[in-house]
């Protein structure tokens, strides 16, 4: 029998894995397959890179645009941060909360479990498998499990879980025991998880690299290790194939823009009055959601962006087509039918923090020097990927393109299962013992771009992507010296 477990750093950096801060990550990589080119999906923020996990779908095709939205189809007036009381109503109005099935609901099809162990945000956890009360398997978080009648077991057994803290080491060493203690040996699932909400939690306290950060990665490393510690003591580790990933990469804020109260500042009332627009804030990125879709209201914003210095690379939705200077959402695979009418990432530069990590760039909040993503910048949109087990190469480094959006379908090959509905990602079978040599894949870069006469200067923009067959990932998108 295949077994495949997933582990998740949040917010792990390709320059964080070194042996001396993750010294049980670093043996994994060196004895499996490294992902040297894996991207995240834009917004580059946890909860649409989560369900662009779990789902193998682009964030347009899978309904949840960012951590911060407008879900028009469920509330136009209200933009809200995607966490499990909101998403619970969403689900009670709607009857589903994503547009696209999830692993857990193709698994269920062939009757297997997935079962996903999160410390991380409730929203992010409960987008793992929505439908738990239909599809089997679980989500276990600190405020809530799905199926809901599960908390109350796992709290009588383990006791209430530690209180949320930076590190959050505490929390991290319960969600360890919840999977070896009982999804590993109990359940046994096809498909486990469990998601460390280290580093992210550090670096947007401290910033990425300091030393408290480098403290948490390596208390999240050391859960890790006993995690494979057990896998070996129970025979496991022989037919249990190990993916490691993680949900962004990170930038450090250079300046702090709050981009909702600027914009009322420049004659732009909130979105629920005509003539208005929503501002949401996602750290380094912007989602804004005009009112009824008025597009001109949208030309007038875009135009008024453009000439503001931290404005960086900008997607419209096909609501707002053609607006000169843009570049068309779908590019990103951003564009669907809960699309914002215009996505906007902050400037940024390859400038190193105090620490020495690369990426500065503005965000909508917190404090210079911190931590934070959001962004179109290749600092955040190039994050990790390790492999190691039965089915995958041994000692290989692979330069081939790979995203979050290939989770799903990777899996679902390990498993020897048809996916039976769409997918917008592809297994990575260059990583594979019997798949070909990475060097025999092709790929191929390409770059988008537009400009647009504004007065005072000319905006421009590009957006690189790296292309794998049907699959597009985002390198980067900027705004161009002028």
């Amino acid at each position: 029998m295949t077994r495949v477990f997933i582990a998740v750093f949040d917010g792990l950096q390709p320059a964080n894995v070194t042996p001396q801060v993750m010294p049980n990550l670093y043996k994994l990589a060196q004895e499996g397959v490294t992902f040297a080119a894996h991207h995240c999906v834009f917004p580059s923020v946890t909860r649409i890179n989560g369900t662009s996990m779990v789902t193998g779908r682009y964030p347009g095709n899978h309904g949840i645009a960012a951590n911060s939205v407008v879900m028009r189809d469920f509330d136009p007036y209200r933009p809200f941060s995607v966490l499990e009381p909101t998403l619970k109503e969403v689900a009670a109005k709607l009857g589903e909360v994503l547009l696209a099935p999830t692993l857990a609901d193709i698994l269920h099809r062939y009757g297997q479990e997935y079962i996903a162990v999160g410390t991380g945000t409730s929203g992010n956890a409960y987008m793992h498998n929505p439908n738990a009360h239909r599809s089997g398997g679980a989500t276990i978080h600190p405020d809530f499990t799905l199926p809901y009648s599960l908390y109350d077991q796992i709290i009588g057994r383990f006791g209430p879980w530690p209180e949320d803290s930076v590190p959050n080491t505490e929390r991290l060493v319960y969600g360890k025991r919840v999977l070896t203690e009982y999804v590993q040996p109990e359940r046994d699932p096809a498909v486990s998880l469990i998601w460390f909400s280290e580093p992210d939690h550090s670096h947007h306290r401290h910033g990425v690299g300091h030393a408290v950060s480098n403290g948490a990665i390596h208390d999240a490393d050391q859960q890790f290790g006993e995690i494979l510690g057990w896998l070996e003591r129970m025979g496991r580790a022989e037919d249990t194939d190990i993916l490691v990933i993680s949900d962004h990469g990170y930038a450090t804020i250079g300046g702090v823009v709050n981009v909702g109260e600027v914009i009322k500042e420049a004659g732009f009332p909130e979105g629920d009055r005509p003539g208005g627009v929503y501002a949401a804030h996602n750290g380094g990125s912007v989602l804004f959601y005009a009112h009824n879709k008025d597009a001109g209201v949208t030309d007038k914003l875009t135009v008024w962006l453009m000439a503001q210095p931290w404005c960086g690379a900008v997607t419209a939705s096909d609501a707002a087509a053609g607006i000169p200077g843009t570049l068309p959402a779908h590019v990103v695979g951003n564009e669907g039918t809960r699309a914002p009418d215009l996505a906007m990432s902050f400037r940024w530069d390859s400038r190193p923090n105090e620490n020495g990590f690369l990426g500065i760039s503005y965000a909508t909040g917190a404090a210079p020097g911190r931590g934070q993503h959001g962004g179109m910048s290749k600092h955040e949109m190039n994050n990790v990927l390790f492999a190691r087990g039965p089915h995958f190469k041994r000692g290989l480094v692979t330069r081939v393109p790979s995203g979050n959006v290939d989770l799903t379908p990777t899996i679902l090959h390990l498993l020897g299962l048809d996916p039976g509905v769409p997918l917008d990602g592809r297994p990575l079978l260059e990583a594979l013992k019997d798949g070909p040599a990475p060097e025999e894949v092709h790929w191929e870069r390409e770059v988008h771009s537009a400009e647009r006469p504004f007065h005072g200067g000319v905006y421009r923009q590009e957006i690189a992507l790296s292309q794998v067959g049907s699959t597009a990932y985002i390198d980067y998108g900027q705004r161009l010296t002028e």
